[in-house]
């Protein structure tokens, strides 16, 4: 049995990149939250099978859900910074970008009590040319990133990144890098894991360790089949 790393995007269903253009950032507080429901299920089901994993959460979700976010940290789940908005590193300067991952680790830190050393860029957007916000992540104190998508996709992607975790030497300093998988499904198409488990069972047949993701707001339902 290899062990895999579980991670989760944890963000309300109408922050996604998808509806970015429709539903404005004003409008997001007169929303109806789906966070507590759908991450509380997902955390029961963890538990019910032993699995820990890491929990990247947005500040802005983190600071009107402070319960949810201790929750998951009672589970012993790891916390780690989506940034604060949902906005992508390509949307930022520099020091907005500083500004947002410096606001959401301190929120953390402050309802765990616990270091957060952890950051995963929203729509994984840190692409080439905006490596630059790899070296804020050191600079703010940051260990490692999951950011670089081997994978070359419409609005993100790091095409020639490499596929296992490995070291960053950056100016400001090292920096642990730990990239989503890709499965290949066809001799020229690798897609990655978005989504409940998906491509677990290409991970083992090629026995390496992966890093699995899945958004928070994935409805329930689909998630309930893996229970049986």
């Amino acid at each position: 049995m290899i062990a895999h790393h579980f991670t989760v995007d944890v963000e309300e269903y109408f922050q996604v990149a998808a509806f970015e253009r429709r539903v404005s950032r004003d409008a997001w507080p007169s929303l109806e939250s789906r966070a507590d429901k759908s991450v509380g299920e997902l955390l029961e089901l963890l538990a019910a099978h032993g699995v820990r994993g890491t929990f990247f959460v947005l500040g802005w979700l983190a600071e009107r859900h402070p319960d949810l976010v201790r929750m998951i940290a009672g589970g012993g789940h790891e916390i780690a910074s989506h940034g604060w908005d949902h906005r992508r590193v390509t949307q930022q300067a520099p020091h907005e970008f500083r500004h947002s991952v410096r606001r959401t680790k301190q929120v953390l830190e402050d309802l765990t009590g616990t270091a957060v050393l952890g950051f995963r860029a929203p729509s994984f957007s840190i692409t080439p040319g905006h490596e630059w916000a790899l070296d804020v992540l050191v600079e703010e104190g940051y260990r490692y990133d999951s950011s670089l998508f081997p994978v070359r996709r419409p609005g993100y992607g790091y095409r020639n990144g490499l596929h296992d975790p490995h070291w960053l030497e950056r100016p400001a300093g090292p920096l642990v890098e730990i990239p989503p998988a890709v499965v290949r499904t066809s001799e020229c198409c690798p897609t990655h894991s978005r989504g409940p488990l998906s491509g677990t069972a290409s991970a083992e047949e090629c026995r390496v360790p992966s890093t699995f993701t899945r958004g928070s707001w994935t409805p329930s339902s689909r998630a309930s089949r893996h229970r049986s």
